[in-house]
């Protein structure tokens, strides 16, 4: 227990501006049993349908991402003690984990389970290998979030009962997501020269590092097979870059592409200032510090808290308003303690709105881009997010990051990561 001299030193630091804040200090200081990242990577993002992953399935994503963990991290398989994949569209997810796992040369001791919680499945599942750390029900395990969009397609909202339909908040879970963005827009007064400009902003900041080179230590290949749609010609192909990004975007091209969802108003949301359908996968290697420090692994960064919410499903993308706040409440941290927001970019009406109402400093948000730019793999962002902030807070020798993901059917989360470099 610190002294009252001790605290009163802390209490003038904070007043006077000096030294780093309460929380933050807390946040930094290590400790035996902190949960630590010693790997962190994932696969190229790819356009649904069209890009290079679009003919390798979910299988064989998680196949090649596990063999690339297994081989970088060489960590004994037989350590690894359970693998959590966050996906949404797969109907045979739980099937297809546990035998990619097996598939990538884990052995039969090494467990596997499915997180769902839509577009923070990913999130879910670092949130779920962590506690189980915690619990000490394992002592080293794989978080993952992966998806195939182009194999496994969105079909929304499935039949719902009449008590359902009938009841005023959970029949807003019929509403598609494009309508939930026009909703946001359309509530809060947003303009579609908001939108287009925050979509610009993305896509620029996204080509900036793939041009710099910086996504180079967040992507591993991934070696498959692609079909030419034209000829039928079956190619092997290394994927190893995001195909997204679309150079020299600008709010003046954005504003020419036509409304998407023309049925609702504002109308503001286009295919260019929302998140790209996209293939790809992310993955996280989660132990106690004491644990890594004794197998000789790296310790990339400290998993501190993640938290959930929950919000009217019809304005959905407003949740990081939400949930951030609440994680740093748990935290003991203020928004000036943090170094990266990653934020995700599902619409930009939700990204416009969130950056506002929290008063976030533009130049912390999302530095290397977003969704819009290099898309949105369902259950995989919430994991991707946080192997993009670990890369950024290393290349800029800052420190804390908080990711956030809205869910569509009306909640959000948000976690706290501390880079150690």
């Amino acid at each position: 227990m610190s002294s009252p001299s001790q605290r009163l030193s802390a209490i003038a630091s904070q007043i006077s501006g000096g030294g780093e804040s309460v929380g933050r200090e807390r946040v930094l200081a290590k400790s035996p049993d902190d949960v630590v990242i010693t790997l962190a990577v994932r696969t190229p993002l790819t356009k649904a349908k069209k890009g290079a992953l679009k003919d390798t399935s979910l299988d064989d994503l998680l196949i090649s991402l596990l063999t690339s963990v297994r081989e970088k991290s060489s960590l004994n398989p037989h350590l690894v003690e359970d693998v959590c994949v966050g996906n949404v569209l797969n109907p045979g997810a739980a099937y297809v984990a546990r035998s990619a796992v097996l598939a990538a040369g884990f052995p039969e001791t090494t467990a596997a389970s499915i997180a769902s919680r839509f577009c923070s499945s990913g999130l879910l599942a670092v949130q779920q290998i962590a506690n189980q750390i915690i619990a000490g029900s394992i002592d080293v395990g794989i978080a993952i979030g992966a998806e195939s969009m182009s194999t496994n397609p969105d079909s929304g909202a499935p039949a719902l009962s009449q008590k359902i339909l009938d009841h005023p908040l959970a029949s807003q879970n019929q509403q598609p997501m494009g309508q939930t963005s026009e909703n946001v827009a359309a509530q809060f007064k947003l303009n579609r020269k908001q939108l287009d400009e925050f979509a610009a902003w993305s896509f620029q900041k996204a080509e900036q590092a793939q041009k710099a080179g910086w996504f180079a230590d967040e992507i591993v290949p991934v070696r498959t097979s692609i079909k030419d749609s034209k000829t039928g010609e079956i190619k092997d192909v290394v994927v190893d870059r995001d195909d997204g990004i679309r150079y020299g975007t600008t709010p003046e091209g954005l504003s020419k592409i036509r409304a998407a969802f023309p049925q609702w108003e504002p109308s503001h949301t286009t295919g260019g200032n929302a998140s790209q359908i996209t293939d790809g996968a992310a993955a996280l290697v989660l132990m106690k510090r004491s644990r890594a420090q004794q197998l000789g692994q790296p310790i990339l960064a400290k998993f501190v808290a993640a938290t959930v919410t929950g919000l009217e499903p019809r304005i959905m993308g407003i949740g990081p308003s939400i949930a951030i706040p609440k994680i740093l409440s748990k935290t003991g941290l203020s928004q000036e303690d943090i170094d990266i927001f990653e934020i995700n970019e599902a619409f930009a009406s939700m990204g416009v709105y969130c950056v506002d109402k929290l008063k976030l400093p533009l130049q912390k948000v999302n530095p290397r881009g977003g969704a819009i730019a290099f898309g949105h793999p369902l259950g995989a962002t919430g994991a991707r997010q946080v192997v993009t902030a670990l890369s950024e807070l290393r290349r800029t020798d800052k420190r804390v990051a908080v990711t956030s993901m809205c869910v569509g059917t009306g909640m959000a989360m948000a976690a706290v990561f501390v880079s150690e470099h």
